[in-house]
């Protein structure tokens, strides 16, 4: 038995019930690019019920045999990358993740102790302003930047020439550690290159994530069932429950090794995440980029849906929303479709899930995993 399970990194259809307590009442990543990009179309995502998922529209019509649809709403605390993808694997974080405007100086201390080094920065920022600030300064000094955002995150920036990306994950995992007591969710490697005036961010990003508890993906190993990571999956599992991690560097290298592996896979979970959406175009607020983004999208499903076959099942569903219209540069708390294929029976409406982990139970029912 196969499965796909296709994580649109960030794609939010607003509404979240408590998006008033995250400072995000109003906040609607797919309406917002509609009314931005009113001729914007989505014919692929629309035959597994995307528009009435957004809609809530519980009348299915005009959709592709063996479709189903719903909308959920997160029931872990927090509105970040891992609680979302944890959520979806069926855990779900009641105790948010910590968040800092700047690190304890114990923290940074012992870090900088163990690694050999000092870090400048240590302040909110997004990470392409951040490097524009004090790349200079980091390449005169050597000091990597260390920063953060509204996430649970300790990003570390370093040009490639002056710290090569094996020496800065290496500091990474010293970061991880020391971390680890204090709730941080993510440490990130951001390598960067280019000159003053025109750094720019690598694709050799790399996340180090807090091992999460049990999941489904654990549960499918442990029945000898495969699963590949695709992205950042591995990343922000800490690698439990990936039995095959491939890393990507864009949406379009997910969606090929998505074709790639599916069409010589005979069994197993393929688990994708596809970043650009959310990386790219949400944090930088361009609503533009983001519904050029979503066509990308929508055309590859339109191949890789005829290769599906009635006992296969493909779910596309996001952790959490980024509107680009939004105040600010950060994810935004908002409900998430789940869009569902498998058989050729009657279109459905799955209608509402007050938590993610309906993925997981989607999941396990597919691969009849029980206990």
């Amino acid at each position: 038995m196969r499965a796909v399970l296709i994580v649109l990194d960030s794609v939010g259809i607003g509404g979240a019930t408590d998006a008033e307590t995250y400072g995000d009442f109003g906040a609607d990543t797919l309406g917002h690019i509609f009314e931005h990009v009113p001729t914007l179309q989505l014919p692929n995502l629309d035959s597994l019920g995307l528009c009435h998922a957004y809609q809530r529209n519980t009348v299915p019509t005009d959709m592709r045999a063996g479709s189903g649809y719903g909308w959920m709403s997160a029931a872990s605390k927090g509105k970040d990358t891992t609680a979302g993808h944890w959520e979806i694997a069926g855990v779900i974080t009641s105790k948010p993740f910590t968040t800092f405007k700047k690190f304890p100086d114990d923290l940074v201390l012992a870090i900088e102790k163990e690694a050999g080094l000092r870090f400048i920065g240590n302040y909110p920022q997004s990470g392409t302003v951040i490097i524009d600030e004090l790349g200079a300064e980091h390449m005169q000094t050597g000091q990597p930047i260390l920063y953060t955002s509204a996430d649970s995150v300790f990003q570390i920036a370093a040009h490639e020439e002056i710290l090569p990306p094996t020496r800065l994950y290496s500091i990474c995992e010293i970061a991880r550690r020391h971390c680890n007591p204090y709730s941080i969710a993510r440490v990130i490697a951001r390598p960067f290159t280019g000159d003053k005036g025109a750094f720019h961010r690598t694709a050799r990003r790399r996340d180090f994530s807090m091992p999460p508890p049990k999941t489904i993906l654990d549960e499918l190993t442990l029945a000898n069932i495969p699963v590949t990571g695709i992205g950042k999956i591995n990343d922000i599992f800490a690698g439990k429950g990936i039995t095959t991690s491939i890393p990507t560097t864009s949406n379009l290298d997910g969606m090929l090794a998505v074709d790639k592996l599916w069409d010589h896979s005979q069994e197993g979970l393929l688990f994708a995440n596809l970043i650009d959406f959310d990386m790219i175009y949400g944090h930088r607020r361009d609503p533009d980029g983001y519904a050029g983004c979503l066509l990308q999208f929508d055309a590859w499903l339109g191949t890789f849906l005829p290769k599906l076959q009635p006992e296969d099942l493909l779910i596309v569903t996001a952790d959490h929303g980024n509107d680009p219209t939004w105040h600010g540069n950060d994810h935004t708390r908002e409900q998430v479709p789940v869009l569902q294929l498998k058989g050729r029976g009657p279109a459905r409406c799955h209608g509402s899930h007050q938590a993610f982990t309906h993925v997981s139970h989607m999941l396990r029912n597919h691969f009849s995993i029980t206990g």
